[in-house]
């Protein structure tokens, strides 16, 4: 009898495990099998031994890179620097919590100017705020906090910054577990937001003295426009049905009413969702007119054609993917291996480099 109870208990925490990626919590990856191998493509790696990188910039040659355990990555003709950042706020310790977006000023070059997402601790409860860094003096300085007590969780804390082609500062927030919230349009969570740059609520702005640009979002984390302006997120769903969306302003993404295929009227339903299991979907970009994201759970960098709606893997073997960034024909990635739920691989985790012609050529 003993054995039997061993046994039952042992094979209902891991179906608790398996589904943990979906309700937010730990989804440590499978372990390696001979059947999973890199790919025959050729890669390169620029940096390694990073620690939890979440935000990859470039700019003049130089990669940026957030960690979420704090620290700013710099990356100079091979050569890697942790950069302090220096916060007013000590950074949360909670799952999925920390030094997460980051996005340099469009007049860097002058300004030394940076846009960073963290999540803080404050009399028990976490938070996240949207704040302006400058470097100066061999670090990142907080200087002016543009957006805080934006609603943190133990998970599902959002947390991508990007500037859009209309010089506007975006910001995905998640619903911090606190799903019917999303639909709450006086509620920060669940959402994804839009700023000017120095902070102030752009007036065309859908709805009036509000950052909320679209709502009813669960954990979006990936954005990214194509060559018409248009805009697109990557979003975790709950036991799977991670989505793509097309993001217009004041549309209402539908979470927790509908997810999947469902549909209801006023809500928007996804381009394409995972179904089960789940992609874990966060960073994205686009090239070639498709848009490309990073996938944790599904351990992987995936291309959504945006004519057939199809999704695909563009590039697997290297474990989870947090964030990708393409320049030309050129994608850059990092791993997230030593996140809590991954496996670490020698010298995890690393920033790759990936000619993505010779990728069409594999295919």
């Amino acid at each position: 009898m003993k054995s039997k109870i061993s046994w039952l208990v042992l094979f209902i925490s891991q179906i608790i495990l398996l589904s943990a990626c979906s309700f937010g919590h730990p989804d440590r990856q499978q372990e390696e099998s001979e059947s999973v191998t890199r790919p025959s493509v050729e890669s390169k790696v620029v940096a390694q031994n990073l620690t939890i990188p979440w935000s990859i910039q470039k700019v003049d040659g130089i990669f940026y890179i957030t960690q979420r355990t704090g620290g700013i990555v710099e990356i100079t003709e091979g050569k890697k620097s942790v950069i302090k950042t220096n916060l007013s706020k000590d950074l949360s310790g909670r799952p999925e919590a920390g030094l997460l977006g980051f996005v340099l000023h469009p007049d860097y070059k002058r300004n030394q100017q940076a846009f960073a997402y963290y999540t803080y601790d404050e009399a028990g409860d976490p938070y996240n705020r949207v704040v302006v860094l400058k470097r100066k003096e061999n670090q990142w300085t907080e200087e002016e906090v543009l957006l805080d007590r934006i609603p943190g969780g133990q998970y599902h804390q959002g947390g991508r910054l990007e500037i859009g082609p209309d010089h506007k500062l975006y910001i995905t927030t998640g619903d911090a577990t606190k799903q019917d919230k999303a639909q709450d349009l006086t509620y920060l969570g669940g959402k994804i937001l839009r700023m000017d740059l120095d902070g102030r609520m752009p007036p065309d702005n859908p709805f009036k003295d509000s950052y909320v640009y679209s709502y009813g979002h669960r954990n979006p984390q990936g954005l990214a426009w194509n060559q018409d302006g248009e805009l697109y997120d990557t979003e975790h769903g709950p036991n799977g049905f991670d989505e793509i969306n097309l993001i217009k302003a004041g549309d209402n993404y539908g979470w927790p009413k509908i997810t999947g295929d469902e549909q209801k009227e006023s809500l928007i339903s996804p381009l394409a969702h995972s179904g089960e299991p789940s992609w874990a979907p966060s960073g994205a970009d686009f090239w070639n007119g498709d848009l490309v994201f990073a996938s944790l759970a599904g351990q992987s960098v995936k291309r959504f054609d945006t004519e057939t709606h199809r999704v695909s893997d563009l590039l697997t073997g290297f474990g989870r993917v947090r964030d990708v960034l393409v320049e030309g024909d050129t994608l850059y990635f990092v791993s997230n291996n030593t996140d809590g739920r991954g496996i670490p691989r020698e010298n995890d985790d690393k920033l790759y480099e990936v000619d993505l012609k010779s990728l069409m050529k594999e295919e």
